[in-house]
């Protein structure tokens, strides 16, 4: 991963030599390299970024330009991602860069996801052997790859975690799933579970106009690799009022669950606050956020939450089976748990599809640096 020698960039530890891209001829000129990292497959021009704004072709060779070039670096409850159902009342170390591939135009960290590296770096260079070593020193359970697009720092994430497991952390991302195949088969058994966020209900004509995304098909590509990868997955859906919340839509994304990733699978419906260049929008109605719970229900999906509620009754999580009150949350926080050592209702027995031990909870976030 060392800059080759003569390289104008060899003094700064964070430009690195990117993977998964190839060179190829572009209208008859040469230079041009094709990304394969992320689905949008960039074919990019010698001296131009990719859509990320974070990798960029020079003289012909693709170079990552924020490896360890971190922007937050926290201590969260692994409940903030939202993973509900894995290692729960865990504590993890979340790190975040610059860039995005997606251009959301409600994106509540869009001073990291959409800055452009044409304007100038910034951020605090962070080598992995450091981060894995600062996780262990805050007694952290695992590293999450999170707040801005995880994909995009590809490089480093697939370090640390390779390093991260081997000091007996865990791995997680949270990820907009527009991933390739191959960039999911490289990371293979080093990541350890996964949100994957859709918006709009998985709607295409949102994608397009509010997200700069041609076509969202990838997304559901990528759940399926993760999968077979062994990957625990939970899906998020931010429901933007008036543009993103059709009823007929959510009912066809959590068919799809059911049919291809398990009637079981942890589905988050989260509340939509004005941010960015949507505020002239309210947040959700609950009522709205309800509604779709229930069309979810009615779909088959067994573990369907409402997010950015606080104190609602499905931030809890109930026994498929007999609907006791198996986790109870507020927030980020864990505040009973009713299942035994098994993750089996206490009530009737039933094994819940929950992966890891109950860690006992962490409610704190302690930010490390901005």
């Amino acid at each position: 991963m060392g800059i080759e020698k003569g390289d104008a960039f060899k003094s700064k530890p964070y430009i690195r030599p990117a993977v998964l891209w190839e060179q190829v001829d572009f209208n008859g000129k040469k230079g041009y390299v094709k990304c394969n990292l992320c689905s949008r497959r960039c074919i990019i021009a010698p001296g131009r970024y990719g859509a990320c704004g974070v990798r960029k072709n020079v003289n012909g060779k693709l170079y990552t330009l924020v490896y360890g070039l971190l922007t937050a670096l926290n201590i969260d409850p692994i409940e903030k991602k939202p993973l509900f159902h894995f290692e729960p009342g865990s504590s993890v170390l979340s790190i975040s860069t610059v860039g995005c591939n997606f251009f959301c135009a409600f994106c509540q960290n869009w001073e990291i996801s959409q800055s452009r590296l044409e304007k100038g770096l910034y951020g605090r260079y962070v080598p992995p052997n450091e981060l894995v070593q600062i996780a262990l020193n805050y007694g952290a359970d695992g590293i999450a790859y999170t707040y801005n697009e995880p994909t995009i720092f590809f490089e480093y994430m697939y370090d640390v975690a390779r390093l991260a497991k081997k000091n007996g952390l865990f791995n997680v991302m949270v990820t907009n799933g527009y991933m390739t195949p191959e960039a999911i088969r490289e990371l293979g058994s080093y990541m350890d579970a996964a949100t994957v966020d859709f918006k709009g209900n998985g709607n295409p004509d949102f994608y397009k106009k509010f997200m700069g995304v041609p076509d969202p098909t990838p997304i559901y590509d990528a759940l399926l690799e993760m999968k077979k990868q062994g990957w625990y997955i939970e899906v998020t859906n931010l429901v933007v009022p008036k543009y993103g919340d059709d009823e007929d839509d959510l009912r066809k994304l959590a068919k799809w669950i059911v049919n291809n990733l398990g009637a079981e699978t942890p589905f988050h419906l989260l509340r939509f606050h004005p941010d960015y260049k949507l505020v002239n929008l309210p947040p959700t109605p609950v009522s709205t956020l309800e509604k779709l719970a229930k069309a979810a229900i009615e779909e088959g999906l067994k573990h369907v939450y409402i997010g950015n509620v606080w104190g609602h009754p499905l931030e809890n999580t109930y026994c498929p089976k007999c609907r006791y009150t198996v986790i109870e949350r507020r927030g980020f926080s864990i505040i009973a748990w009713r299942l035994d050592k098994e993750n089996r209702c206490m009530k009737c027995g039933y094994k819940l599809n929950i992966r890891g031990r109950y860690h006992g909870g962490y409610s704190g976030i302690m930010s490390l640096f901005v």
